[in-house]
């Protein structure tokens, strides 16, 4: 079939953040025209001048060439002279005061579709939800328009810093309860991607993306319980975990280090959110979740006793963060979930007469500043300055390539790095006199 003759060439993408706004510049690119929806007003000034409310490979260069040739607009509302043949919500669903999941902006998207769709329109629910949102929530309020339409899920799953790549890479899941409406997403997604996976209800694509996000969260809960262990034993976590890798193709443990970010800290308590409604409960979730998210205190703890056990350390010790990302490969600039925010609390906690100062590759210093509340750095160099501790906070491929026996020289002494992602193997005899090095899952045993 030919993209001339292709029957749904007009899509409005509701809500322009990370998921939606690569997504509408992906479908523009592939020759839809496309209507993208967003309510905040700095977000939608920005995209009026062209330019990208985050950081991501390659998307201000597309944006730019799609908004040139009009495949792309952006507007408030759901325009209604914008005669959409397809509308696609992909509105934030974060967790709520409660812990529960918030549908309440996939509900109020729901709505304004549904008073300006016309009768047939496909209507794709995106966003991370919880199992029963689209045929619960979505669909009752669709049904009150009186149209007819088409309702499917098709879940995000792409990698921040490789969305643009993977959009038209990656199998699109899509669940549907009939196969015209299943078939229609199949041919609406091959313009993007060429595989799809074809799913036999709404509830199966929401629970693929839950159980997937979540399968991560869990193995990167076990590697850091790994962590844990062979810290108080005097192991190195590292040296174990790539030891039973190599060459055998049956374990595939992670590294471990802080998890976080838009979807690890959320999606799996929406999965036990979701299965307590059917009575089941789900112990290795929540555990590996909780295991995650108490690290923040254990690595504090553990940099408290650290610092103690070296002679004459400050007691009013000047703290970089380095890496405040929630990830650092692919590279963002996405502040969403970052562990940053909990370790730095828990290191104020454990060093309440500090002074803290952060540097990231891509965060902007404005935006960190404005975030943490403390002094951004401009350079590495500058992080290293003087201070008494650093933190490589994430595994962005500039930490990775730190040249720590030169970047050490600047500090005071005595003094602690403490690497969480293990990236680099550091001999005491190459620092600088009193500088320490202590990496996530062997620190006694370098201490020793």
């Amino acid at each position: 079939m030919t993209f001339e003759v292709f029957p749904d060439q007009n899509i409005c993408v509701i809500g322009l953040g990370y998921v939606g706004l690569t997504l509408a510049v992906a479908m523009a690119d592939a020759g839809f025209n496309v209507a993208g929806v967003e309510r905040r007003d700095d977000v939608v000034e920005s995209l009026w001048q062209r330019k990208a409310h985050f950081w991501e490979p390659r998307l201000d260069q597309k944006l730019q060439r799609v908004m040139a040739r009009r495949d792309l607009e952006v507007f408030t509302s759901p325009p209604p002279h914008f005669d959409a043949d397809v509308y696609i919500i992909t509105v934030g669903t974060p967790l709520g005061a409660d812990g529960a999941a918030r549908i309440d902006m996939a509900a109020d998207a729901a709505a304004e579709v549904g008073k300006v769709m016309k009768d047939g329109a496909l209507v794709i629910l995106r966003s991370t939800v919880k199992l029963g949102t689209a045929r619960e929530i979505v669909a009752p309020i669709l049904d009150r328009s009186d149209k007819s339409y088409q309702l499917a899920v098709c879940p995000e799953r792409t990698l921040e810093g490789r969305a643009l790549l993977e959009l038209n890479e990656l199998p699109q899941i899509i669940g549907a309860d009939d196969r015209m409406t299943r078939r229609r997403c199949q041919m609406l997604f091959n313009r993007l991607t060429p595989t799809t996976v074809a799913l036999s209800s709404l509830e199966a694509a929401e629970l693929v993306k839950l159980v997937d996000n979540t399968y991560r969260d869990v193995s990167f809960g076990f590697a850091n319980e790994v962590a844990k262990l062979c810290s108080e034993a005097g192991l190195s976590a590292a040296e174990i975990i790539r030891a039973g890798k190599l060459g055998y193709p049956r374990t595939n443990v992670p590294m471990p280090g802080p998890v976080g970010g838009p979807c690890l800290e959320k999606d799996p308590h929406i999965l036990v959110e979701s299965a307590r409604r059917f009575g089941v409960e789900m112990p290795v979730t929540r555990a590996a979740r909780q295991t995650n998210e108490v690290q923040p205190k254990q690595i504090a703890a553990m940099a408290r006793a650290a610092s103690r056990s070296i002679s004459a350390f400050s007691n009013h010790p000047t703290i970089s963060l380095l890496g405040l990302a929630f990830k650092g490969v692919p590279a963002t600039d996405d502040l969403r979930g970052s562990m940053a925010f909990p370790i730095y609390a828990a290191l104020k906690d454990a060093f309440p007469d500090s002074t803290f100062r952060g540097f990231d590759p891509v965060v902007r210093p404005d935006v960190t500043e404005s975030a943490f509340g403390f002094e951004a750095v401009r350079h590495f160099e500058e992080a290293f300055e003087g201070a008494d501790i650093v933190f490589l906070l994430n595994n962005h491929v500039e930490l990775q390539n730190l040249d720590l026996a030169t970047a050490t020289q600047r500090m005071s002494t005595p003094a602690l790095v403490y690497d969480l992602w293990n990236m680099h193997d550091v001999a005491p005899d190459t620092l600088p006199a009193g500088v320490r090095f202590i990496a996530l899952g062997r620190e006694k045993m370098e201490l020793a």
